[in-house]
């Protein structure tokens, strides 16, 4: 895989225990860490301490850590770079350089989890990348927060329910299948949000 087209680098800062919060990457065990939950708990008896729930960016592995007040950490400055994606065949998810369409890749389908299913062809989304040179590595792949997407299959809609009050089942025109309002036909235009696989609004 070509990754000459991203050009990384990383610097650190130093973040108190305090300042790890939900969506920062920070290096915990020499690996980058995405913070998924972070509470900071103060009691009478104890000092005060950041419970946190962490996800390596390497191999999506989650799990549970604490930082006392002593605590410092690394926040990875991580380079963002525009992907195109291309197609999918079974697990392989092709990728290319926006500008270089002969610079193609393919990632693995854990880096977008869940959101593989709102992925269309030619959808500009964002790679982070870890290392430098040539031990630079995708390590995960975010979609935009709200995407548009054609309705490929949808049951009849009711009759004169415009207000949304129910819901169906629907496929997009990438497979994927979500609850809509009743009112929403095939061939419809939708908003979703890939970050919660919800219905947002028709277009």
């Amino acid at each position: 895989m070509s990754l000459l087209f991203l050009s990384a680098r990383i610097s650190f800062i130093m973040l108190e225990y305090n300042e790890i919060r939900e969506r920062k990457i920070i290096i915990y065990n020499n690996e980058p860490c995405e913070v998924i939950e972070a509470h900071v708990a103060r009691t009478q008896q104890r000092k005060p301490q950041n419970q946190v729930k962490l996800k390596s960016l390497m191999n999506g592995r989650t799990f549970n850590t604490t930082f006392h007040s002593t605590d410092k950490v690394d926040e990875a400055d991580i380079n963002k770079r525009e992907i195109k994606f291309l197609y999918h065949n079974r697990e392989e998810y092709w990728f290319s350089d926006p500008n270089n369409p002969k610079n193609r890749f393919k990632l693995e389908v854990k880096l977008f989890e869940e959101q593989a299913k709102f992925l269309k062809e030619n959808m500009i989304v964002t790679a982070l990348v870890w290392g430098e040179d040539e031990d630079e590595k995708i390590i995960s792949v975010k979609l935009p927060i709200k995407v548009e997407l054609k309705v490929k299959d949808a049951p009849p809609s009711i009759k004169g329910d415009t207000a949304g009050t129910g819901g169906k089942q629907i496929t997009l025109e990438t497979g994927a299948v979500i609850t809509a309002p009743l009112f929403i036909n095939s061939d419809d235009t939708i908003i979703v949000n890939t970050e919660t696989g919800l219905y947002v609004e028709r277009l």
